[in-house]
């Protein structure tokens, strides 16, 4: 995996940092970790399956990480495995042997995801209780497994998604959504067959709410059809959504059609999750390369959240006591932290919520001497872009200056791509086959 960043002073061991970081997320590694089979035993951390009871073990799944996680289960067992299907961003595929790996859009689902949804469906609806089910998930399925209710079509989902996604709800607010508008989401792949389940999970959700996770497809939801409709009315866009999904929802609310799975379900009795890696998992890597390398280093407690521009004051602002010597924090030091910002988008700018961060940390660094910031995207894509994330330094408002680039004219905008490009700013890694929220470093040597 290609990782390129910008030179400068700090460039050698950020590359490191980032990619022990990575390398902790991997979902490979996690799965193997987690899954192993001795003779008929399928053990996935404590808990195990005995094969012999099961006439089929099947895999279906989706996520930036669920190809990766299916080049593992296959490692793992082998001719047992029947086969299955996977659904992975476009650009996310890698070869498998027993399971079909399909590409779509993400974060707008399309057509493909659309098809892709309707064969795993029928497929586990065939399966009996004598079957079992690897349900491989990851951050993306939400995207990547559209199945719209009756009524609701494709473009009217991509329309909802669009707007809830330029409307600066959090991902919780947009899957209370989602999951009222579709077959799968919810816990709707759990009623969708009678198999048993057991769900692996990379989580790209702080604190690993099973519901939140590509929108729970296997979990219980607490939320409503009531909850739903009050997201779409709290960012100002219930009128802006098409009729068929207010209809809908209103049909929810009124009790017409069937609520998600809920938690006490009997059908959650043959279904397990169990979560093989997460956001911490990669934080704790990377704040060992740092203590190793001699950073005073601090790891975050609190998860970065919020609004990109806002979030990257708050992390931006611990910069400048320790640049001026009067902090509790002495060079050199390191501030590591994870997360997942939103961005309320206002205009028809390119960028993503990581370009979105260190552009705004750049004017709160401005000046100071030795400091560098990065926001990086796990997954390899910050938004409809083509790059992880950025790093900007003390120097980078000074440059953008110097070359005649706007750089607070494009966070108004919301267009950091060309910016954050002109400025060779961009972290690149291509696809990294993981998607575990967002890194945050600060760096003072």
């Amino acid at each position: 995996m290609p990782l390129r960043l910008p030179a400068s002073p700090a460039q050698s061991l950020l590359r490191k940092m980032i990619a022990a970081g990575l390398r902790a997320a991997d979902p490979y590694h996690a799965l193997l970790d987690a899954v192993s089979l001795e003779g008929h035993s399928l053990r996935v951390r404590r808990r195990s399956y005995d094969l012999a009871t099961y006439e089929r073990v099947i895999a279906v799944g989706a996520g930036k990480a669920s190809a990766r996680m299916a080049q593992a289960l296959e490692r793992v067992l082998g001719a047992r495995l029947e086969g299955g299907l996977v659904v992975v961003k476009t650009g996310h595929r890698v070869p498998t042997k027993r399971i079909t790996v399909v590409e779509a859009g993400h974060p707008v689902p399309d057509r493909a995801g659309l098809r892709a949804a309707d064969q795993l469906r029928r497929l586990v609806h065939d399966l009996t209780p004598r079957d079992l089910v690897m349900v491989l998930l990851s951050g993306g399925a939400s995207s990547l497994l559209p199945a719209p209710v009756p009524g609701v079509t494709l473009a009217d989902k991509q329309h909802t998604t669009r707007l809830l996604l330029r409307s600066g709800a959090t991902i919780q607010e947009v899957n209370a959504v989602r999951k009222h508008l579709s077959l799968l989401k919810g816990g709707g792949l759990a009623k969708s067959t009678k198999a048993t389940v057991a769900t692996l999970i990379l989580s790209d959700v702080i604190g690993d709410d099973l519901g939140s996770i590509g929108s729970g497809p296997t979990a219980p939801d607490p939320t409503t059809y009531g909850d739903a409709v009050a997201v779409l009315q709290r960012f100002s866009i219930w009128r802006a959504v098409p009729a068929t999904v207010r209809h809908h929802l209103m049909r929810g609310c009124r009790g017409g059609v069937p609520e998600t799975l809920k938690p006490g379900s009997r059908r959650l009795r043959r279904v397990q999750h169990e979560i093989i890696g997460n956001n911490g998992g990669m934080l704790g890597a990377v704040t060992r390369v740092a203590r190793e390398a001699g950073f005073r280093t601090v790891l975050l407690s609190t998860a970065v959240t919020g609004e990109a521009r806002e979030a990257a004051k708050q992390l931006a602002c611990l910069a400048r006591p320790i640049a001026m010597g009067t902090g509790l924090l002495r060079r050199p030091s390191c501030v590591v932290a994870g997360g997942e910002t939103t961005v309320t988008v206002t205009g028809r700018g390119k960028g993503g919520r990581a370009q979105e961060f260190a552009a705004a940390a750049a004017f709160d660094i401005a000046g100071l001497p030795r400091v560098w910031l990065a926001a990086i995207g796990t997954d390899g894509t910050d938004g409809p872009t083509d790059v992880a994330g950025a790093v900007v330094s003390g120097e980078t408002v000074a440059r953008a200056k110097k070359i005649g680039v706007n750089l607070k004219s494009a966070l108004r905008r919301h267009d950091t791509y060309p910016a954050l490009k002109a400025l060779r700013c961009h972290i690149r890694t291509g696809p990294t086959g993981t998607n575990v929220n967002d890194l945050y470093l600060l760096l003072l040597p």
